[in-house]
């Protein structure tokens, strides 16, 4: 899979944006501020309809603007396929396929794959739970998009939970919202839980290719004890630990139970990764989660793009080799640099300069 035209319309920094891409290695290269992460975040956005950078839709819009176009056309094969977002700040996003409106804009989920890696990543491995939890997630919905829905569904029942544990409703008003967290929460506990099965050894298998002494492995953590990728099983645990919990909820006004209290441990040896891992093993560990993410794609029959946002320049000789191996998976991969000097020798790629929101050869 790779885009072959990417338009952006009051998109952050480009009032109008027009790019011919073609499969393989495509580089941006511009100084801070030039706008070079605004055409990888272009794409980020069309692949997860949620920026890296930003939670809210406004900073995406051209200031003066009432809203931003993303429009793109996806080669798959021997398919064609046209891709129009349109991004608003205070009112639904609406989106088009082959010129036709969607019902609802997550009916694009899965036209556009992205792996995205950033120095932001660090915060994989030195951050909080809620940044492992979305890398999870992000690559559940690139995996399987209808889990999205699962997902959104799950947020919006917390949140009216959460409201109705903080007002001390009564049970009669709870239990119907209890219901549904139970079953949502089974629902994404399990697939989490098989997807950290899959991506482990592939995470270890790249943090060993690193050079790397100690053994990298990944383990889902909950406070339920025996959660697994049974959903049904998953729900008769969850029930009873709601009900274990159900004092200390009201008392504090919020559900204490759930995946969105998870986390995914990173383990180097014997040890948690987030307070032990140098600074060298925090981006080994980053990369590994990254290029392993992109491996299980592969694996399943996907064919992500690939892309390294100013990446490079944060790396060493033998990490940057490694990322070069892995554009090699991807059809296509898109780069951004500050400066030439940051870029392999032997990236092999077509190159793009950006310069205050233009785009040249």
């Amino acid at each position: 899979m790779y885009v072959s035209k990417l338009s952006l319309t009051n998109f952050r920094s480009y009032a109008q944006l027009d790019l011919s891409l073609t499969p393989g290695v495509t580089t941006f290269v511009g100084n801070n501020g030039a706008g070079k992460t605004n055409i990888a975040e272009s794409l980020i956005f069309l692949a997860f309809l949620s920026s890296h950078r930003t939670p809210t839709n406004q900073p995406l819009i051209s200031l003066g603007a009432d809203q931003a176009v993303v429009r793109t056309e996806i080669v798959r094969g021997d398919r064609n396929l046209q891709i129009d977002l349109e991004i608003n700040a205070n009112k639904a996003n609406r989106a088009k396929i082959n010129q036709n409106p969607t019902k609802s804009q997550r009916e694009i989920l899965g036209a556009c794959q992205v792996i995205y890696f950033s120095p932001e990543d660090l915060d994989l491995v030195r951050g909080e739970p809620t940044n492992r939890r979305d890398f999870l997630d992000k690559l559940l919905i690139t995996k399987t998009p209808r889990l999205a829905g699962v997902l959104s569904d799950f947020e919006r029942v917390l949140k009216q939970r959460n409201t109705l544990l903080r007002n001390r409703a009564p049970q009669s008003a709870l239990t119907p919202w209890t219901e549904q967290l139970v079953t949502f929460s089974s629902v994404i506990t399990a697939e989490r839980i098989a997807l950290v099965e899959q991506l482990n050894p592939l995470v270890t298998a790249n943090y060993k290719e690193l050079n790397e002494v100690k053994i990298a492995s990944l383990i889902y953590k909950s406070n339920i004890e025996a959660l697994s990728t049974n959903q049904e099983a998953n729900k008769k645990l969850i029930e009873e630990k709601l009900h274990e919990l159900q004092y200390q909820e009201i008392e504090r006004g919020v559900t204490l139970v759930g995946p969105h209290r998870d986390d995914l441990i990173l383990q180097l040896g014997e040890f948690p990764a987030k307070g032990y891992a140098s600074h060298g093993e925090s981006w080994s560990f980053a990369i590994s989660l990254k290029i392993g993410a992109l491996e299980l794609l592969k694996t399943q029959g996907l064919d992500p793009i690939l892309i390294l946002d100013d990446v490079f320049a944060e790396l060493d000789t033998n990490r940057r080799a490694r990322l070069v191996q892995a554009t090699k998976l991807a059809e296509q991969t898109i780069v951004t640099a500050a400066v030439e000097g940051d870029l392999p020798a032997d990236l092999n790629d077509q190159r793009f300069h950006v310069s205050n929101g233009k785009v040249s050869k």
